[in-house]
């Protein structure tokens, strides 16, 4: 939703409740990264609105003060990047936290930390996200490496007979969401290229039958 018209929201969001699958909606706090988005006000009022699940990526220092207020808010999935907390067992209590709330937990890593940081997780986190772009911005070139990444992901869960999601985010489209799916990659996160489509109810269609063919 960070690419959606903001000063025509309830159109886009009546746009996703009836073509797409989730609203991923992308928290930045102009520490974490370099940008700030929007907050409660904003996902409290999409909630509102929305048929479809919300999935909230915090792009945050300190997750863990905003993760459930999130859930009691309306997110049904939270995720947070490993690199705002200090361990791997801070990352494991803010986990468990947003579970116990009632939501799905989910890890993010930047292009820049090996996947292999999330590997301690596995069997334990709901999803984990990669980020095929910087997190802070949207519209930016999707980095060719992810292909790579998302598939070792897979590969190591597939080992420990674990079957948990991967979600991708950043430069999703058309030019890249079949081989994502042959990674791996079950949920795609997809701004600039959909909102900024002729038609974003057609695109999304396209971005579909893409992971069939």
């Amino acid at each position: 939703m960070l690419s959606a018209d903001f000063l025509h929201l309830a159109d886009d969001v009546r746009m996703v409740n009836e073509n797409a699958d989730l609203f991923h909606l992308d928290v930045m706090d102009g520490s974490f990264v370099p940008n700030i988005s929007y907050g409660f006000p904003v996902t409290d009022a999409i909630a509102k609105a929305a048929e479809k699940p919300l999935d909230v990526h915090l792009m945050i220092v300190n997750p863990e003060k905003y993760a459930v207020k999130f859930v009691e808010n309306g997110a049904s999935m939270v995720s947070f990047h490993l690199e705002a907390v200090e361990s791997d067992e801070k990352a494991s209590l803010i986990i468990r936290a947003i579970q116990d709330a009632g939501a799905k937990a989910g890890l993010v890593i930047n292009p820049d930390i090996p996947v292999e940081r999330l590997f301690p997780h596995v069997g334990h986190a709901d999803f984990f996200l990669i980020m095929s772009v910087f997190a802070g911005f949207g519209g930016q070139k999707f980095i060719p490496q992810t292909y790579e990444k998302i598939s070792r992901l897979k590969a190591y869960m597939l080992q420990r007979g674990v079957n948990t999601p991967i979600e991708v985010d950043g430069g999703v489209s058309l030019e890249n969401i079949h081989e994502l799916h042959k990674a791996g990659a079950e949920i795609f996160v997809a701004g600039s290229a959909i909102f900024k489509s002729e038609s974003p109810v057609n695109y999304i269609s396209k971005l579909r039958q893409a992971c069939i063919d």
